[in-house]
């Protein structure tokens, strides 16, 4: 089968569009044929090994000391699930489904086939979405799901989200929406009506001006790309509001857990583990047309060095989905 492999750290042209190995299902494991992929910024990070310098040893011997222990990358995909293992009674063969595959879970989503076990992060994919749209919501939607979780999200309460017009911002603008919030989104100028499509009340063009200046508290402010001012969040947080951060830097975090010490408002960072109820959450919200998947770009496998380059510029709307194979005719 045709894969991309991540030969070491670096830039885009690490990644080789080579032949492997096609691999075969476990007695528990079904073997997926994968229509579309997207690129993510855990991806990203790791292709290029971006990380704080407080965690670069940490992140070497966990990731891989000269290149990455998982050389197929790619943290989502969506297909169709070719074979199974003996033991498998969740799926069948046939199956249209969709799946988180990051850290954590062996990655493994740049290429023609994966296998996975059947009680992994996978489920029947929403039917009526595109493969390429199903392949973007695991990764940004399951993110942004947790974090809105830990928010508790009160109908009518005031929801800043930074960030608004990403990956996870999407769907954490749509998600707060749905859980009863008036979401105020900020973002660049360019994706203004982008994120009011999607649900938010007011949007702020952070290149014009600075929310943390208006006077203008919220119950929950997300940063959902880790470039909002910390201390700026701080002031426009109510007195026991919740401050959530996606991509908590080593330093941020630290300051988060001395800021909380002795008040009464919540500081939320840490990891995401992805689950399958939460795909089929965002499932069943997708179905009912309650949150839709955002795509900014659309590339094939073959094209994959661009598709790094472009998410690289750190400006991309949504999501950018790689075609890995055509679906078969149904």
């Amino acid at each position: 089968m045709k894969a991309v492999i991540c030969t070491r750290y670096g830039p885009p042209e690490v990644l080789q569009l080579k032949e492997v190995e096609r691999p075969v299902p476990k007695d528990n494991e079904v073997c997926i044929r994968i229509y579309a992929t997207a690129v993510t910024s855990g991806d990203v990070r790791i292709r290029s090994f971006t990380v704080p310098l407080s965690f670069w040893l940490m992140a070497r011997i966990a990731l891989g000391i000269r290149k990455p222990k998982t050389s197929i990358l790619g943290s989502a995909l969506a297909g169709e699930i070719e074979s199974v293992g003996k033991d498998v009674r969740l799926f069948k063969i046939g199956d249209q489904v969709f799946a988180a595959t990051g850290h954590g879970l062996g990655f493994g989503a740049y290429a023609e086939y994966r296998c996975m076990p059947e009680d992994a992060c996978l489920a029947i994919k929403p039917a009526n979405v595109s493969f390429e749209e199903a392949a973007a919501i695991p990764f940004g939607g399951i993110t942004a799901l947790h974090f809105v979780r830990q928010a508790k999200i009160q109908s009518g309460q005031q929801v800043l989200i930074y960030g608004a017009s990403g990956s996870v911002g999407t769907y954490a603008v749509q998600l707060a929406k749905h859980f009863g919030a008036e979401v105020t989104g900020v973002c660049s100028a360019r994706n203004l009506e982008l994120v009011r499509s999607l649900g938010a009340k007011r949007v702020i063009d952070y290149t014009k001006e600075d929310f943390a200046k208006s006077g203008v508290t919220y119950d929950v402010i997300i940063d959902a790309v880790g470039k909002s001012s910390f201390s700026g969040c701080m002031r426009s947080l109510k007195k026991e509001g919740i401050y959530i951060n996606v991509v908590a830097t080593p330093a941020i975090a630290v300051r988060m857990r001395l800021s909380s010490l002795g008040r009464s408002k919540k500081l939320v960072g840490g990891s995401v583990t992805p689950t399958a109820e939460a795909l089929i959450f965002l499932r069943e919200l997708v179905e009912s047309e309650k949150l839709r998947p955002v795509i900014d770009k659309r590339y094939t496998l073959a094209e994959i060095v661009e598709a790094h380059r472009y998410v690289d510029k750190g400006h991309k709307r949504g999501d950018v989905v790689i075609s890995v194979q055509h679906p078969r005719p149904a």
